[in-house]
């Protein structure tokens, strides 16, 4: 008879019961966003303090007190003031508000897509945007005429028709691809990435055939728009852009956790719960709302959407709760370090500052490739 001490011992609980420990995270990806946030702070001081007129720290530090109402002994001269608060911190914001757009969206399209070589301007918000303000700069005069005979009216609109038109070429063109991509009451994302190429071939035609018309003065201001640059920066400028991008700014980081479950494929996150038509959705119409109002603002800006996830993936990992605001981030810290190099490499003149991302872009973008090659033959 087996007594109780004899008795064999149970089998231990599965393991995949037990209690699982939690892998630290890798310093590196600790220190990303605090890393980030140290370089954007370091671009804007930069790009505060560069230029023609140089503003050292201290005095850029005792303008800012200053504005703010706080007395100071930090010394400064009233035209380094006047320059600042004119003239460099807008076109300052505006950058850090462009940038971070373009990284959010970029993100966000690489995410919906499930492709890193993917972009906003994939599914026809850069092209749909260029179109209507190439349209609207050829078509000026007889779009102006038939518009308004008034004025007010007439002065308003020929400060504001470009964005606005711009803006609604983007939403435009990728309203028409959503709507040509549903079937069966969902967004198919194979078929929208067909039906942007297509659009992206014929705003180009489209774009082309009314370059083609222009006159040389129509030209340039074509050709200038395209390149990309802040120089418009004014304080009415940002805070008329700044309600457009807050929405994207604000909700976009919070869909990382959705983004990671969209990488499983869209079967798989909807037995999980997550309701894939909504969040293409959103994906769609804030990145809509981030590229278009910028495109309207500053012209198109090549690379950044691409380039800066593509970077912080690199440290990151594929975990989008951190690729976003480091996107958001990076994006920013990128743009305004390159628009300083723009209007201090050739000072007094300057480079659009889409010749300058393209330059710096594409060898980094290509090296990119490069090393994930080599990674995956290793």
């Amino acid at each position: 008879m087996t007594t109780l001490s004899q008795a064999p011992a149970l089998p231990a609980p599965p393991t995949l019961l037990r209690p699982q420990a939690v892998a630290p995270v890798p310093k590196r990806q600790r220190l990303l966003l605090p890393g980030l946030v140290f370089l954007l702070l370091a671009a804007v001081v930069i790009g505060a303090g560069a230029g023609a007129l140089s503003i050292p720290v201290p005095a850029l530090l005792g303008i800012l007190l200053h504005k703010l109402g706080l007395t100071t002994s930090l010394a400064f001269e009233p035209q380094q003031e006047a320059v600042l608060w004119a003239i460099r911190l807008p076109r300052v914001c505006l950058g850090v508000l462009v940038g971070a757009a373009l990284g959010l969206a970029g993100t966000s399209m690489q995410g919906l897509f499930r492709n890193p070589l993917a972009d906003a301007g994939l599914i026809g918000i850069s092209s749909g945007a260029s179109l209507a303000a190439v349209a609207t700069i050829v078509l000026d005069v007889k779009l102006m005429a038939l518009l308004t005979s008034w004025g007010p009216l007439r002065e308003w609109l020929g400060f504001y028709l470009l964005p606005l038109v711009a803006f609604a070429g983007a939403c435009g063109t990728t309203f028409l691809v959503y709507r040509i991509s549903r079937e069966g009451g969902r967004t198919v994302v194979a078929t929208m990435l067909l039906v942007g190429i297509a659009i992206n071939a014929l705003a180009g035609a489209c774009t082309g055939l009314l370059t083609y018309v222009a006159t040389d003065e129509q030209l340039r201001s074509i050709t200038f728009w395209g390149l990309g640059s802040l120089g418009g920066a004014s304080w009415p400028t940002v805070l008329r852009l700044l309600p457009f991008l807050l929405f994207p700014l604000l909700l976009l980081p919070r869909l990382g956790k959705p983004l990671n479950l969209l990488a499983l494929g869209e079967e798989q996150a909807a037995h999980l719960g997550l309701p894939v038509n909504s969040l293409k959705r959103q994906l769609i119409g804030l990145s809509t709302l981030a590229v278009g109002a910028s495109v309207a603002v500053v012209g198109s800006i090549g690379f950044l959407g691409l380039l800066v996830p593509h970077l912080i993936r690199i440290v990151a990992g594929p975990d989008n709760r951190r690729v976003l605001p480091g996107s958001a981030l990076g994006g920013a810290a990128v743009l305004v370090l390159a628009d300083t190099l723009a209007r201090t490499l050739v000072a007094p003149a300057e480079l659009p500052i889409g010749i300058l991302t393209a330059l710096l872009g594409a060898p980094t973008f290509l090296w990119i490739l490069l090393r994930q090659r080599k990674l995956r033959r290793a």
